[in-house]
């Protein structure tokens, strides 16, 4: 029993956060089992391309609309109310597709669970910022990354077989239906382990201090923060500038093209690689400074397309591959930083703030990497390694992170 104990202990892992990740997982294999199949769906119902076209921008825009409104809600309720108030409506979302089965009804539907990452994201971090020490947040955050990869995996499996079993049009209004009876266990499992917040963090005095003015709430944005949103913008450019031609890459245009299954396999190396440096990481991050460690994600981020540039071999590109999953080497650090450095009582505020301002800005590179790619895929990946190469001197000469008792109580800036 005490080594169980320690185990938790070391993992971060007390009834809140345990909470919290089977939360994430019953919504996430709901919502992946379901959601992944939907172009299919959409297909079945006569809808054609254009409504595939409209579900995966909507995908992309409410991915960055729904950051900023889903941290200001998670301060204004309090993390456990908001995250309540985000699955009632990913299950109201998942009842329109159940019931109504119509390729319009279906992309209404899809509004309202399309993005639940990224509307609850701001309230699972800031509800980790409330519940661990700042010696834990990393791990915290941590554990949250490498849970959500349970259902990522399996959710498509099952999806998968529910098509086989029943067809298209059935097999995926059933899946929805899952996903709403897991919606339903996950609510149940949130109300009954996740502690409520303290009247410090929730209740009146939260309402009086949310902050709903993306403008007034960026002029208490720490520059600290502002600097790392820089460098994360100019390395996201360089993730996502080659994202979409990578497949492209791999299987239509290098000398000795792989087949599906194997590029499959080499989706696989990249998901294991990240696993296995997860928690390592974290326990050192959490230990010491956090920089190092985001500096490393910034300089795997930035080496993928030269990797991939260099690779003409199913065996060269499984070893970029595996540098691609290393890029996860940082992630939740970064996400840790952003809690320590967001000022107190507004953390789930200004993290969705910062999600929203990046991912709007990012959202130009997927248009500018198909120009870049007509000119040349050579092209494509030399400039996201640019953009890489910036974003991280950026962060190595100007990036801070917090030192001591945390940010509005006496902690110090460092380099």
């Amino acid at each position: 029993m005490r080594r169980v104990s320690k185990a938790a202990h070391f993992l971060g892992l007390n009834q809140s956060m345990i909470g919290l990740l089977g939360m994430a997982v019953l919504i996430g294999l709901g919502e992946k089992m379901a959601e992944r199949f939907l172009p299919v769906y959409l297909l079945a119902l006569g809808g054609g391309a254009i409504s595939v076209g409209l579900l995966n921008g909507l995908d992309n825009l409410l991915s960055a609309l729904y950051s900023f409104p889903g941290g200001y809600l998670a301060d204004r309720l309090g993390t456990k109310r908001a995250l309540l108030v985000f699955n009632l409506m990913a299950m109201t979302g998942f009842c329109v597709v159940v019931l109504v089965p119509s390729w319009p009804a279906v992309i209404g539907g899809a509004v309202l669970f399309l993005s639940w990452t990224a509307i609850s994201l701001p309230a699972t971090m800031g509800l980790v910022a409330s519940v661990l020490p700042r010696n834990k947040r990393t791990m915290g955050v941590t554990m949250h990354s490498l849970i959500r990869r349970i259902p990522m995996a399996l959710g498509p499996v099952l999806g998968g077989l529910f098509i086989g079993w029943w067809g298209e049009r059935n097999g995926v209004r059933l899946a929805f239906l899952v996903a709403l009876l897991l919606g339903l266990g996950a609510v149940i499992l949130q109300q009954r382990l996740i502690e409520d917040e303290p009247s410090g963090r929730a209740g009146s005095v939260v309402l009086a201090r949310a902050e709903g003015n993306p403008m007034r709430l960026w002029r208490q944005v720490d520059p600290a923060l502002k600097n790392l949103l820089i460098a994360d913008i100019l390395v996201r450019f360089c993730e996502q500038i080659p994202y979409a031609f990578v497949v492209v890459w791999a299987m239509k245009t290098i000398a000795s093209p792989v087949s599906a299954v194997q590029f499959g396999f080499l989706t696989a190396v990249e998901m294991a690689t990240a696993m296995l440096v997860y928690i390592p990481v974290a326990y050192l991050a959490d230990r010491g400074a956090k920089k190092p460690f985001v500096v490393m994600t910034f300089i795997f981020f930035t080496l993928f397309p030269l990797a991939l540039l260099l690779s003409r071999s199913f065996w060269s590109l499984t070893a970029a591959f595996a540098l691609r999953g290393l890029k996860e080497f940082g992630e939740p650090t970064r996400k840790a930083l952003i809690m320590d450095l967001a000022p107190e009582g507004r953390k789930a505020a200004v993290f969705g703030l910062y999600y929203l301002i990046r991912d709007t800005v990012v959202s130009v590179a997927a248009f500018g990497g198909a120009f870049l790619w007509l000119v040349s895929p050579a092209t494509n990946f030399l400039s996201a390694f640019v953009c890489g190469l910036a974003g991280t001197a950026w962060f190595a000469l100007k990036g801070r992170e917090l030192t001591g008792a945390g940010p509005g109580s006496g902690g110090r800036l460092q380099t």
